[in-house]
């Protein structure tokens, strides 16, 4: 295993998580039976600890996405989700070409739009790691869907992902229109480190002057690098996110401390929030990172941003895009719809 960078152990050190460990163990919350299926079954694919491998080789391990693919098939149950039309692209960025797909529902447009934005820590998964959740939000939302990669790290360092994410927003505004979108309708989605983009592309519009967002949907979204809430120390050892990974994660991603500190990554380290669009925070509670998301809701609320926060008992870390398998994504993910239809409407 590597030696540890200068910021890894910065941020170990500035991380009351491994006393609070080792003085008082804390038994984490229990996965719900649906959820515990996925985890056994993720289990069985047999994958190394991500916090032990390089950038490539974590790219290679199972995912849940797979452990959900492999369950639906001992049910003998039809997977993916259908939608009116499935579409790779291109998009093209001053920065380089990136891959999306455009998930396009059945019906006569014009739609609203989405611009979904995956996980994955900026270091691993694609498109095809997160392809439930587009399906399922343009059936619906009943919108067009454009699911967007982006630069990972270590080969790119912050901020190419957040550029990228903030490029493939830009370009769905003026591209949109191609699938029967209304680009005057665009929402943006992001999961875990995709929920932190999906709030950056909000920012960075705002400071730019760019078109706003209509509406944001964060799903466990990663809004600071401390690491020290009450989540982290709860879900220390969580599966399929821990403490470790995230720490992972923090040492490919970020070059220097002041860049894990930057207020596009650490949200709650911003000034203020105010006037970003209005927002749906969804989150885990066995996860690390439901208390920042949670705490992030607040921040929101408190910067005059209208939220609706709902977190989810029972379940992990990328449960949302587990409707096939788990009750509460279904939810989760008709919550989102719900307000996403309401914003689209205005």
């Amino acid at each position: 295993m590597k030696t540890p960078s200068k910021l890894l152990i910065i941020l170990a050190l500035s991380t009351p998580l491994l006393v609070a460990q080792s003085e008082t163990p804390v038994s984490p919350p229990k996965p719900n039976a649906h959820m515990q299926a996925v985890l056994d079954k993720l289990t069985s694919l047999g994958g190394m600890p991500i916090e032990t491998l390089s950038a490539e080789d974590a790219r290679k391990q199972p995912t849940p996405a797979d452990a959900v693919m492999a369950l639906l098939k001992d049910q003998k149950k039809d997977a993916p989700e259908k939608v009116g039309e499935v579409d790779d692209i291109t998009i093209e960025l001053s920065s380089g070409n990136i891959k999306g797909r455009v998930y396009k529902p059945e019906g006569e447009g014009p739609f609203p739009v989405i611009l979904y934005i995956h996980g994955g820590g900026w270091v691993i998964a694609d498109l095809d790691t997160y392809d439930s959740t587009p399906r399922a939000l343009a059936n619906a939302a009943h919108a067009v869907v454009i699911s967007t990669h982006y630069r990972q790290a270590p080969e790119h360092k912050f901020p190419a992902a957040h550029e990228d994410a903030y490029g493939a927003y830009q370009w769905v505004l003026k591209n949109g229109h191609r699938w029967g979108g209304n680009t005057k309708k665009v929402a943006v989605v992001g999961e875990s480190a995709g929920g932190n983009m999906a709030a950056a592309v909000c920012i960075m519009a705002q400071a730019e002057g760019v078109q706003m967002p209509v509406y944001q949907v964060l799903v466990y979204p990663v809004a600071d690098t401390k690491m020290d809430t009450p989540s982290y120390i709860e879900n220390a050892k969580a599966k399929p996110l821990n403490a470790a990974m995230m720490k992972w994660f923090a040492d490919m991603t970020f070059a220097n401390k002041e860049d894990a500190s930057d207020p596009k990554i650490a949200l709650l380290q911003a000034k203020t929030l105010k006037g970003l669009p209005s927002t749906t925070i969804i989150t885990a509670q066995i996860d690390p990172l439901r208390s920042e998301g949670q705490m992030l809701a607040e921040k929101l609320k408190a910067d005059g941003v209208s939220v609706h926060y709902k977190n989810y008992d029972g379940v992990t870390h990328e449960f949302f895009g587990m409707g096939a398998v788990v009750d509460e994504a279904k939810e989760a993910v008709a919550l989102a719809a719900a307000d996403l239809k309401a914003a689209f409407a205005k």
